[in-house]
């Protein structure tokens, strides 16, 4: 598969910064929604960058500082609980992508965005239905969201460990259903999504 097939093109027609957007965390019943935007020097690659889910932990942490240190540009925005329950998380997810392209210093030329919705931009889009499989830079732009979100939700699950957030980093497991109705909804927690309890947090003994 060619993963530059969309950034070759675009830097053939003189684009200089394209940004991959990406954002992780939408089906999780905690946590916040996570975008990442990642602008890659025009004519470079980066071996290895594909789909975040796909790709193990310890290579994507790899691969996270990697992007970092060869990118022309990256950045990573959340949404937080009270912007996914206010606006919704699919508009809460669109919205964290837009503060990663409006980010100070980021002046993308064109945007590459993961999926088949975005927001009315001055910049140029376009939307890439699967775009962290087809797209180096929307890749790199899932890994670095996926990796730190991962460890935002790690960092949190030493607070309430009743959760399993440090494996399901807020996805609706089992566990983590079960640690809700025995244990409540927490700071974290989505209030629009139906979580089948409504008693606030009690901390286990």
């Amino acid at each position: 598969m060619d993963r530059l097939k969309y950034e070759n093109q675009l830097w053939s027609e003189g684009f200089n910064r394209i940004m991959g957007l990406d954002e992780v965390g939408r089906g999780c019943l905690a946590g916040p929604v996570v975008a990442a935007g990642v602008i890659l020097k025009p004519g470079s690659g980066i071996d290895g960058v594909r789909d975040s889910k796909t790709i193990p932990e310890k290579e994507r942490e790899e691969l996270a500082a990697i992007i970092k240190e060869e990118a022309l540009f990256w950045t990573v925005q959340e949404g937080s609980i009270q912007e996914i329950d206010k606006l919704n998380i699919l508009w809460a997810s669109i919205a964290a992508m837009q503060k990663c392209a409006e980010t100070e210093n980021a002046k993308p030329d064109y945007l590459l965005v993961d999926g088949n919705k975005y927001s009315a931009s001055l910049i140029p889009y376009t939307c890439v239905t699967k775009g962290d499989d087809k797209s180096l830079s929307i890749g790199a732009a899932s890994i670095l969201a996926k990796v730190y979100r991962d460890n935002l939700m790690k960092e949190l699950a030493e607070e309430f460990p009743e959760f399993g957030w440090e494996s399901n980093v807020g996805y609706p497991t089992p566990h983590h259903k079960n640690a809700l109705n025995s244990f409540g909804i927490t700071e974290h927690h989505r209030l629009s999504f139906s979580l089948g309890t409504i008693k606030k947090y009690t901390k286990s003994s």
